[in-house]
């Protein structure tokens, strides 16, 4: 009778927001699958038009396509979300605030990239050429991307890991870009995996 409590577990769930391209979705996705302990089991879009929904096809990876007004709505997006009961919820480029009664529902299971050394940088209509082009004219010498949990304010969540690149004198905003989004593919699925990894995750 007792041998059902004994079941292994299976995966951990990791539910990923995006927008646009999916380069960063698609990162989690494929890593992922290299892994027992977490896969990615759904991809959440509120643009019918964004490359990761062909990402998400080619890999086999259910798709939640829902227009922005129904992500501020509870019986929509929240309703799939309590559902689908990720153990983690990952924004890979998606482009809008996460309502607080969401954060809520899953405190601290909230993870976003942005793409520059946070708390530098962030805030309401910082995103993508925004940032590098704010980054260049600032004159900095570096920047970088920084994961973080979300909470109720943009980019305002405790740092989970940081990582930079040097800016130089003769970078353009869109030589910024293709250094960050470098540093993007190189460590954010790898952390988001380690989230959800017991034998790594605090450290």
């Amino acid at each position: 009778m007792s041998e059902s409590i004994h079941m292994p577990k299976g995966p951990k769930k990791i539910v990923v927001f995006a927008s646009g391209s999916g380069s960063n979705a698609e990162q989690i996705m494929t890593q992922a699958k290299s892994v027992t302990w977490a896969e990615v089991s759904a991809i959440y879009c509120n643009n019918p038009e964004a490359g990761v929904l062909q990402r998400a096809e080619r890999m086999g990876v259910p798709v939640r396509l829902f227009g922005n007004g129904q992500l501020n709505d509870p019986d929509f997006v929240l309703s799939w979300l309590l559902q689908d009961a990720p153990d983690l919820i990952v924004l890979a480029g998606f482009l809008r605030k996460i309502p607080e009664f969401i954060v809520g529902n899953f405190p601290h299971r909230i993870v976003n990239i942005h793409p520059a050394l946070l708390p530098e940088f962030g805030g309401k209509g910082m995103y993508g050429l925004h940032v590098h082009r704010a980054v260049k004219a600032s004159g900095a010498q570096k920047t970088g991307i920084t994961i973080h949990y979300v909470n109720a304010a943009y980019d305002e969540g405790a740092i989970i890991f940081q990582a930079d690149t040097p800016v130089t004198s003769t970078d353009q905003p869109e030589d910024i870009a293709r250094k960050v989004q470098g540093l993007e593919h190189k460590h954010f699925a790898t952390v988001v995996l380690n989230l959800l990894n017991p034998g790594t995750h605090g450290q």
